[in-house]
């Protein structure tokens, strides 16, 4: 048994004998997902902050990583940062525990569908808020007899329907039932008030993210050099990412000697005002498509067809007009990452079958109606 569940019983005890002063107060937000996932929750957060009472502090706890897309959220909401990757450390997992204990929340809610007993639900359960709420988690094999047991720990439980269901939807069915009334789910895009100013570029510009921390769902460069081809003269490309994408993927850095080609490393708040003024996003699935929808860009999404169901393409009733979502349906589709065919090349067998004609064409027109 790992340390961490050996002494999480002393350490509970040790809080609960703590005094704590005033009336609970404020409501906490859990909200553990990656950078893709916090751009998706940042839709739909206004709706769980109107669950504060007047007066009352709205805080939201996001991984350390994942709090680079907090930029996106309103200004009044306040953003707690934990490093994931060091709460099994007893001497770090101790200090957070208490700090959210003695923060005293009146309200604290999980708005994850995917939960660790040993993450985010410790954090939540640390707080000893007298009001509690989240959705039932998603079935997980390994940790199910735990995640079963805690689900009479939370105050209120909202069974969120089938396991594959676009993640806006099934997180604004819980701000409904939260709240109790009927909302149409909101689009994939960010109010005007909350859109970062543009950042003017000497030109038309297509921006590209070809990477993807899965790199199973990558489409290969020689596919982007034919997009590089394919667009109208005078339009350059901006190949955004991380410097190490580079690094892990030496076979994309050849691109960078086509003409009009660069690259753009700007952290996503940055890369957030460069994105509006671009005339065209392409990407995998992942964190910068999803910005570049919210932020109103015309998106091309190159996808994969592992999270069909939940992330891409979205449900219809939260689809903007400005993004197109190119996949392969398959059989397996919805797979969540957990694919059981081998790899072509690197790829996923749905990335492979991507047609490289049909996404050129797809360039082709996106880009001649922005022209």
């Amino acid at each position: 048994m790992k340390l961490h569940r050996l002494i999480d019983p002393v350490l509970g005890l040790e809080r609960r004998l703590a005094s704590r002063r005033g009336e609970a107060s404020g409501v906490l937000l859990i909200s553990a997902g990656g950078l893709g996932d916090t751009v998706l929750f940042s839709l739909v957060l206004p709706r769980f902050a109107a669950l504060a009472r007047p007066g009352e502090t709205v805080t939201v706890l996001l991984r350390a990583d994942a709090a680079r897309m907090s930029f996106l959220f309103p200004p009044e909401v306040r953003v707690r940062k934990v490093d994931f990757g060091r709460l099994r450390r007893v001497g770090f997992r101790r200090r957070v525990l208490d700090e959210l204990r003695r923060d005293n929340y009146r309200l604290v809610v999980s708005t994850d569908y995917l939960r660790h007993p040993d993450l985010d639900e410790a954090l939540a359960f640390a707080c000893a808020a007298p009001e509690t709420a989240a959705m039932a988690p998603r079935p997980w094999p390994k940790h199910q007899p735990r995640l079963d047991a805690h689900r009479r720990r939370w105050g209120r439980l909202f069974e969120s329907g089938r396991p594959l269901e676009d993640k806006v939807v099934r997180l604004s069915r819980f701000a409904d039932f939260l709240a109790g009334g009927s909302h149409t789910p909101p689009l994939v895009a960010l109010p005007p008030e909350r859109l970062p100013p543009p950042v003017p570029l000497p030109g038309p510009t297509v921006v590209v993210q070809p990477f993807s921390a899965v790199k199973a769902k990558q489409s290969p460069p020689e596919l982007y050099r034919r997009i590089h081809a394919a667009l109208p003269a005078g339009w350059t490309m901006r190949i955004a990412g991380h410097p190490s994408d580079l690094e892990r993927n030496p076979d994309y850095r050849p691109l960078l000697d086509l003409p009009g080609v660069s690259f753009e490393p700007a952290p996503f708040a940055e890369l957030a005002g460069i994105l509006r003024s671009a005339r065209l996003v392409i990407s995998v699935d992942t964190a910068c498509m999803h910005l570049a929808v919210a932020l109103g860009v015309p998106t091309l999404c190159l996808a994969s067809a592992a999270y069909v169901g939940e992330i891409v393409p979205y449900a219809a009733e939260v689809t903007p007009p400005w993004v197109r979502f190119l996949w392969r349906p398959r059989d397996c589709a919805g797979c969540l990452g957990d694919c059981r065919f081998e790899t072509v090349g690197t790829m996923y067998p749905c990335v492979a079958a991507l047609d490289a004609a049909e996404v050129v064409a797809a360039v082709a027109e996106m880009t001649e109606a922005r022209s």
